[in-house]
C-alpha cells in the first residue's frame, strides 16, 4: 500500500466531472478556473486541462502556474526523471509548440503513461497516453517524492480484478427496469446514465430509447472498462489484501466509492473521511482480514435496512452480502493456505502448438488434464451440502466455531474458487488434445 499525494486525492475526487453539451456550462468545470485565478472565464468549452490540474495544487496548498497553457508547467517545480504517483505530466498535442496537454500520473506500461486530468474526453477521467508524447516529469518543489509508481497491470493480466469482477456480474444480472430502482434502466450492474457518461452522451429525452437500446446490448468489453474505471481503482481495490479487495469492490459498485471507503474505515475503526490515507492502511495492515470482512459485511447490511425501498429490495441485497462475505473469506482462506496453483508451475510438454516435432496432434489422456479435474471440482463444490454427509465428510463442531456460522457455505465456495482456478489454469496451460483411452479388462 502506498501515500497518495493529497492533490492526486482532491482528484480522484472529482472524477467524471463531464462538460454539458449545448448552452447550458458545467458550474464545477467553471470553478477549476476561478481557483486558479481567472474567474472571468464562465464557459466549460475553454480549454481546461491546466485549470483543472492547478485548482487540484491550490486546494491542497501547493502554488500553481496560474496558466491555462499545459506547457507553462514544463518548467513548474522540479524536473524528476521517471514517473511518480501523482507526479505532473505535461505531454504535446499535435504539431503545434504552442499546444499541450497537462496530467496527474497515475499508472505506466512499457508504451503509455496513465494520467488522471481534465479535460480528456471533456471529463475528468484516467486515460492513456503515449509515452513518446511527454515533454516534462514535474514534482512540487517543497514535496519530499516519497510515492513509488505503480505498473499498471494490463486487463489481461488482472486476475484478482478479474475474478471480484465475475462475483459482482453474478450479482448483479442481466438487463432489468424496474420503476422501482431510482437507477432506473441497468443492465450488468450498469445504469443508463453511466454509459451514457462512459461513452460521452447526453441522457435526455430525445436520446433515452437509442442509449436504452444500446445498453441491453452493451458489449462486455465496455462492462469491464467502466468497472475497472469507475470502481476498482479509484476504490483502490487493487492494494487491499485477498478477500477484503472482493468485499470493498461489490460495496463500491453497490454503495458508491466514497461510501464503501467509508464502511472500510468503519471496519478497521479509523475516522470515517472517505480517504483511504496512511492511517486506514495501517489499521488495514494490522487488524485481521477475518474479522473486518465480517465487519464491513454487517455495515452493509445496516446500511441497507435503513434504505427507503428495503421492503422490495431487501431481501436480495441481503442475500448480496451474504454470498459476497462468503466469496471474500472462501478468497481469504485459498490465499492464506497457499492452495491456489502456482503460477511457476511448468507444463510437461512444452509445445505451444499442440504438436510433435513430426507436425502431428500430441495427445494426452483426459484424466491428466488439469482443466478436466478442476471442471469436477467445481460440480463438486455445487453439490456438496448433498453429497458430503453420504461420503463420510463431515464438518466438526470446532471448525464451525473457529471459522464462523458460514462453514459450509465457506468450504463450498473454496471448492469452487478451486475448481475454477484448476479449469482456467488447465486450460491456459494446455499443450496437448484430450484422448478417450481404451481399457481392457481381464475376467
Amino acid at each position: 500500500m502506498q501515500d497518495q499525494p493529497p492533490w492526486l486525492g482532491a482528484a480522484w475526487r472529482e472524477l467524471g466531472q463531464r462538460e454539458i453539451a449545448g448552452g447550458a456550462d458545467n458550474a464545477r468545470i467553471v470553478g477549476y478556473f476561478r481557483e486558479v485565478g481567472h474567474a472571468s472565464i464562465k464557459d466549460d468549452e475553454t480549454a481546461w486541462c491546466a485549470a483543472f490540474l492547478g485548482a487540484m495544487l491550490e486546494r491542497t496548498g501547493r502554488r500553481s502556474t496560474g496558466s491555462l497553457r499545459a506547457r507553462s508547467y514544463v518548467t513548474w517545480g522540479t524536473g524528476i526523471e521517471t514517473p511518480r504517483f501523482g507526479a505532473v505530466a505535461v505531454l504535446t498535442r499535435g504539431s503545434d509548440p504552442a499546444l499541450g496537454h497537462v496530467g496527474f500520473v497515475v499508472g505506466e506500461t512499457d508504451d503509455a503513461l496513465y494520467l488522471l486530468g481534465g479535460n480528456q474526453s471533456n471529463a475528468v477521467t484516467v486515460q492513456a497516453f503515449a509515452r513518446s508524447r511527454l515533454l516534462a516529469l514535474r514534482w512540487p518543489d517543497e514535496v519530499t517524492q516519497s510515492v513509488a509508481l505503480p505498473v499498471v497491470q494490463t486487463m489481461e493480466s488482472d486476475a484478482r480484478f478479474d475474478m471480484a469482477l465475475a462475483h459482482v456480474l453474478k450479482m448483479e444480472g442481466g438487463f432489468s427496469n424496474d420503476p422501482y430502482d431510482p437507477g432506473g434502466p441497468t443492465n450488468f450492474g450498469i445504469t443508463l446514465r453511466t454509459y451514457a457518461t462512459h461513452i460521452g452522451r447526453t441522457l435526455d429525452a430525445s436520446s433515452r430509447a437509442g442509449l436504452v437500446a444500446q445498453l441491453r446490448v452493451i458489449p462486455p468489453e465496455t462492462v469491464r472498462a467502466i468497472y475497472l474505471k469507475r470502481y476498482w481503482r479509484p476504490a483502490s481495490c487493487a492494494v487491499l489484501p485477498a478477500g477484503l479487495d472482493l468485499m470493498h469492490f461489490d460495496a463500491a459498485v453497490n454503495h458508491g466509492v466514497g461510501g464503501a471507503i467509508r464502511f472500510l474505515q468503519r471496519a478497521v475503526h479509523v475516522e470515517a473521511d472517505g480517504e483511504i490515507g496512511p492511517i486506514t492502511r495501517r489499521a488495514i495492515a494490522v487488524t485481521d482480514s477475518q474479522e473486518v470482512i465480517r465487519r464491513y459485511a454487517l455495515l452493509r447490511e445496516e446500511r441497507y435496512r435503513a434504505l427507503p425501498h428495503f421492503w422490495r429490495f431487501g431481501r436480495g441485497w441481503l442475500n448480496r452480502v451474504k454470498a459476497t462475505k462468503v466469496a471474500a473469506l472462501a478468497a481469504l482462506l485459498v490465499e492464506r493456505s497457499d492452495l491456489a496453483p502456482s503460477s511457476s508451475t511448468n507444463s510437461s510438454n512444452g509445445d505451444d502448438h499442440m504438436t510433435t516435432e513430426t507436425g502431428a496432434p500430441a495427445t494426452k489422456w483426459w484424466g491428466h488434464s488439469l482443466t478436466v479435474w478442476g471442471a469436477f471440482v467445481t460440480a463438486a463444490a455445487a453439490i456438496l451440502p448433498t453429497l458430503g454427509p453420504l461420503i463420510g465428510i463431515d464438518i466438526t463442531g470446532d471448525a464451525v466455531r473457529q471459522i464462523g456460522s458460514d462453514v459450509g457455505s465457506i468450504v463450498q465456495a473454496i471448492m469452487g474458487v478451486l475448481g475454477t482456478l484448476m479449469t482456467l489454469y488447465g486450460r491456459a496451460r494446455a499443450t496437448s488434445p484430450l484422448v478417450r483411452r481404451e481399457m481392457n479388462v481381464r475376467v
